[in-house]
């Protein structure tokens, strides 16, 4: 069993993991806003199936085979980097909109919402990386079962993005408000998440690839 401490650890990284803007907090919000709570809830529980095939893939070791694989991770690598940077560019280019502005995106079924909330996450290299790099740093043999503490600390992650994703998605909306009725904020955010995707692009970029 994974010491109480570990585990509390582990969830705090994974709090700051979720913090962090990125395609699932702007895939989320922007469904929220142009679509509605339901919607965005639904959008949710798509990212939620995407981090269970990530923490699948961890605990069967599949995520390790992936990394063995130079040709394969850098593929991944560099295209969820180039990925950032466009997200980034959409946030500093002339005439750019706030992910906080309210704007009407044309409504699809529930299944294609489920869906797309999947492959955000699935796609998703930041996830992959987080499962690799931190996770197996609070796995031990002296603890029991490797695959049983991957699983507990799979769902504790999954857990801690469940709670503050939903926050977010329920109160998308009230947060649009707020920055609307306060223009000069959206700059200011817009300008700041185009920093931090940027920076997770060049750090993504940077990565180097783990022994295994």
């Amino acid at each position: 069993m994974i010491p109480a401490h570990e585990l509390l650890l582990f969830a705090a990284a994974a709090l700051v993991m979720v913090l962090t803007p990125g395609p699932n907090m702007i895939y989320l919000i922007s469904r929220s806003i142009s679509q509605g709570r339901e919607a965005g809830v639904i959008s949710l529980l798509g990212v939620i199936a995407g981090f269970v095939v990530h923490m699948l893939a961890a605990a069967l070791g599949l995520t390790a085979l992936f990394l063995a694989v130079p040709l394969a991770y850098d593929a991944v690598k560099w295209a969820g980097a180039a990925y950032l940077l466009y997200l980034a560019w959409q946030a500093f280019k002339p005439g750019a909109r706030s992910a906080f502005e309210a704007r009407q995106l044309p409504a699809i079924r529930p299944a294609r919402l489920f869906l797309a909330g999947f492959l955000t996450n699935l796609l998703n290299p930041k996830i992959a990386v987080f499962y690799l790099s931190i996770l197996p740093q609070f796995v031990s043999p002296a603890h029991g079962s490797v695959f049983a503490q991957s699983l507990a600390l799979g769902f504790t992650q999954i857990g801690v993005s469940f709670a503050v994703n939903l926050a977010i998605t329920l109160s998308a909306a009230r947060i649009a408000a707020w920055f609307v009725s306060r223009p000069g904020w959206l700059v200011v955010q817009r300008y700041l998440m185009g920093c931090v995707l940027a920076g997770l692009a060049v750090r993504l970029a940077t990565e180097q690839r783990r022994a295994v």
